[in-house]
């Protein structure tokens, strides 16, 4: 597709597009209305001679041939962004860094990681949530930075890998006196009995250990659901039951003895989590400070 004679301004409105999924989005991203970005749209397929996006009952899905656009003009045009856009004034202090990630993850270690830059002025506005809707949020300008569970998709977004997170399964004392030393040899058999707390009603966490560690399916349900890590850390530590828990989360526990591990495997599950950037180049100084703070201390988590 030849890109050298589309209108500039067009391209942008279709990267913002391409980039929150959905013509309101870009519309907030840019600080036009949406009848305006959807006008752009259409003059830039009139244009290009070619379909660009696909329109949804909820924003809109890129066509291959906005796919490869995207690749080509993603970056010059951010580069662009970065060199002409506003200098603030000399003393200004920045705007707060918005940054979004799972609640337990957040409260127990970035936010210590975070406050030297705090106490130097760094404003932080911090969101929780799952990983698909704050991606979605990233997309549409609500967040600067979110750390991700999961891989995002899409060659326009810029994820880097922050830490791995290793999943321990975990009990008090009161119940890994009849447990561990049998899970070992037992398996799953050896937990009959022992209650089982989780955060969801699905056990995302509790099946992905046992098809990694057990290779089986689990086919127990939740004796108790809490919708926060360390609700389930703070319940299975009192003796409720078991649970698979990070093991950054636990850890103290664990040390101290009020928790014990039913079980060492020697390839424990692993999950990977990304810190992934608002596509764009931010004008906010800020942003890149807190990237590079939670990268560096990522190294030792």
């Amino acid at each position: 597709m030849e890109t050298a004679s589309l209108d500039l301004n067009l391209l942008r409105t279709f990267l913002a597009v391409y980039r929150s999924g959905s013509f309101t989005g870009a519309a907030r991203l840019l600080g036009l209305s949406q009848p305006t970005v959807t006008t752009q749209m259409r003059a830039l397929e009139r244009q290009t001679g070619r379909e660009l996006f696909e329109r949804l009952p909820r924003g809109v899905a890129p066509t291959p041939v906005a796919d490869e656009l995207a690749v080509r003009i993603a970056a010059p045009l951010d580069e662009l962004a970065a060199v002409a856009g506003p200098t603030p004034p000399a003393g200004a202090r920045a705007e707060p860094v918005h940054l979004a990630g799972p609640a337990e993850l957040l409260c127990t270690t970035v936010l210590p990681a975070l406050a030297p830059l705090v106490a130097e002025g760094v404003r932080l506005r911090v969101a929780t949530g799952l990983t698909d809707p704050l991606l979605e949020e990233l997309r549409a300008g609500r967040h600067d930075l979110v750390i991700a569970t999961t891989r995002p998709r899409g060659r326009t977004v810029h994820a880097v890998p922050l830490a791995d997170e290793e999943f321990v399964l975990v009990a008090a004392p009161v119940w890994a006196g009849r447990a561990a030393d049998r899970t070992a040899v037992e398996g799953p058999a050896a937990l009959q009995g022992v209650p089982l707390i989780t955060y969801a009603e699905d056990l995302p966490i509790t099946r992905r250990y046992w098809r990694h560690v057990f290779g089986r399916r689990l086919s127990r349900t939740a004796d108790m659901t809490v919708p926060d890590l360390r609700g389930v850390l703070t319940a299975v530590a009192a003796g409720a039951g078991f649970g698979v828990l990070p093991r950054y989360l636990c850890q103290e526990l664990l040390d101290s003895g009020a928790l014990v591990a039913l079980l060492e495997p020697e390839d424990p599950p692993i999950n990977t989590g990304f810190l992934v950037q608002r596509p764009g180049t931010p004008d906010n100084p800020d942003v890149a400070r807190v990237r590079a703070s939670l990268l560096r201390a990522a190294r030792t988590w």
